[in-house]
């Protein structure tokens, strides 16, 4: 896979990342940030990218291959508003999103609830960033 565009690197350099954490992508595919994400977190974390197409799921699948079969990544062909953590899963200390309409404003009614669905899945005080600032900003989960 070829290196990291500068704007998806810059995103990936703002994120407050640690070796150990569990991180969600939001609209993940095609994996791209996903696995720079998985070096900064290995050995011990987990990043778990969702996606509404299952195209992308499949695309990440095959791009990210190797940090799928190390444990350091995961996929769900799940929506941003449908997610929830499954029975027993740990919370999440941060997640990301990167040109998803749902928090950009273009669909508002998908937005709030995948606000609220989001919110469910991280730690308590955790954030959620997307692009647009410089080059992230924090979204209020509240």
């Amino acid at each position: 896979m070829p290196a990291l565009s500068p704007r998806l690197a810059a995103i990936v350099d703002a994120l407050p990342l640690e070796p150990g954490m569990r991180v969600l992508e939001i609209g993940g595919a095609p994996g791209a940030a996903a696995r720079e994400v998985c070096q900064r977190i290995a050995p011990d974390g987990h990043i778990l990218v969702i996606d509404r197409s299952a195209k992308g799921i499949a695309l990440t699948e095959r791009n990210a291959a190797a940090e799928i079969e190390a444990g350091l990544l995961s996929t769900r062909h799940v929506a941003a508003e449908d997610f929830t953590l499954r029975p027993g899963e740990t919370p999440f200390a941060l997640a990301f999103a990167i040109r998803v309409g749902a928090f950009e404003g273009r669909h508002p009614q998908a937005g709030h609830k995948a606000h609220q669905r989001i919110r469910e899945a991280l730690h308590p005080g955790a954030n959620l960033y997307i692009d647009g600032g410089t080059p992230l900003r924090t979204i209020p989960l509240d």
